[in-house]
């Protein structure tokens, strides 16, 4: 018998609402008026819009749009998400929470102004102590093995200051990002700490690298930062992290991506072109798998080259096929070298590539695939929706590669019904 089709894993009402959605995300005469639609709905002002006040807004779009990407707006429907997930078979979730800090224009200017007296305070109250209970509160739905991703910037204007500057966080996020990451080591619980616009990763890659000093051992990572194969300068930032780890005799947490910034990084400092990107990717992601240097990661200076490779534990998040299959030979052939390996991909998307890993082995060992989707209130999680929209129209390829794959599922489904196929 052959291998069991890989979508075949999915409930048909899965299969069905994935169906609609890249429909829509990859028709030019359908996706305009969708995004301009969800773009009011992201930012309105105005009860009628607002799905958190408007029970039939609300009802359709959690039917539709926020079933087909999240997890749910409390804890039970999180946890029924999530042991649905597990029950098709993908070993974990990447957890996020929705809910965002929105500043306004005159905020944004005067950042300075968070770092002390009555702004301060109201900082902490207001933005850095409602992100941390959100965190938390993530970290506690997430299950050991799961891992909860972890937006600075979320903690508003004193992390936006202190990012921007490359300054270390203030005492209270400071403090708030401490326990969140005893709370998750506790628990068995993976952190991945976002990566954002390049007017702010150098300081997210600074205390990216502080917090695994701190709690990621020898031979685990509970901190992972996040690495963008499209800027031409990440193999130099992942060869320097790499000598501080092994320096400092921890494990290192690599969450590697393709890039999420192309509009509003400079385009400078991105590769030429997808596939130099594409290269690089699959090139960084064959050194970290077998602990060994290559044509893409280079150590710091000769006298690295024999030095030992530390511990690393990585996060393959990728939607491309080719990456995942490259990625996947490795293992099978035995000469992964990490201390752990997963691939990741988003909720409601690439459900041809994650099912794939689901139901496929790689030698002995099964691939550990992860979906990443967010939690929150219909409202809240708007803006996620929006960026899920905008990323599926600026990869219409890929989009009509899902739908075409779903199609083709619920064709094999009707088929089968009817006695026509296996």
């Amino acid at each position: 018998m052959g291998r069991p089709a890989p979508l075949a894993v999915l409930p048909l009402a899965n299969v069905l609402r994935s169906l609609m959605t890249t429909t829509v995300s990859s028709s030019p005469l359908l996706l305009p008026p969708s995004l301009a639609v969800m773009s009011a709905l992201a930012n309105t002002t105005r009860p009628l819009l607002n799905p958190d006040r408007n029970p039939i807004l609300r009802f359709f779009l959690k039917k539709t749009f926020y079933a087909q990407f999240c997890a749910g707006e409390n804890a039970a429907e999180v946890r029924r998400t999530i042991e649905s997930l597990k029950g098709i078979g993908f070993a974990g979730v990447i957890l996020g929470h929705a809910r965002e800090v929105v500043l306004s224009e005159a905020q944004m200017k005067d950042l300075m102004s968070c770092s002390s007296g009555a702004v301060a305070d109201e900082c902490v109250r207001n933005e850095i102590t409602p992100w941390a209970k959100g965190t938390m509160e993530t970290v506690m739905l997430a299950s050991p093995g799961d891992f909860v991703a972890l937006k600075l910037t979320g903690a508003g204007r004193q992390a936006l200051y202190a990012l921007s500057k490359r300054l270390p966080p203030s005492e209270a996020l400071s403090s708030a990002i401490d326990a969140i990451c005893r709370l998750a080591a506790d628990r068995g619980v993976r952190l991945l700490f976002d990566a954002e616009q390049q007017a702010l990763q150098p300081g997210i890659d600074d205390w990216s690298l502080e917090y695994m000093r701190k709690f990621n051992t020898a031979d685990s990572a509970v901190v992972y930062g996040t690495y963008q194969a499209y800027l031409k300068a990440t193999p130099s930032t992942l060869s320097r992290h790499l000598a501080a780890a092994r320096e400092g005799g921890f494990a290192l947490g690599v969450k590697l991506v393709r890039g999420a910034y192309l509009g509003s990084d400079p385009r400078h400092l991105i590769h030429d072109t997808k596939a130099d990107t594409d290269m690089a990717y699959d090139g960084l992601a064959e050194a970290l798998l077998r602990r060994r240097w290559n044509d893409q990661l280079r150590p710091q200076s000769e006298s690295d080259e024999d030095a030992a490779f530390p511990n690393v534990g990585v996060v393959l998040a990728t939607h491309n096929r080719e990456s995942v299959l490259r990625a996947q030979a490795i293992l099978s052939e035995g000469s992964a070298d990490c201390v752990d390996v997963a691939f990741a991909q988003l909720q409601g998307m690439a459900d041809e590539v994650s099912c794939e890993l689901v139901t496929k082995g790689a030698g002995d060992k099964t691939p550990r695939a992860y979906k990443y989707l967010v939690w929150g209130s219909t409202g809240e999680c708007m803006k996620y929706l929006l960026r899920r929209a905008h990323e599926n129209r600026d990869a219409v390829q890929r989009t009509r590669a899902g739908r075409d794959a779903m199609r083709a599922e619920l064709m094999r489904r009707v088929k089968k019904a009817f006695g026509l196929s296996t």
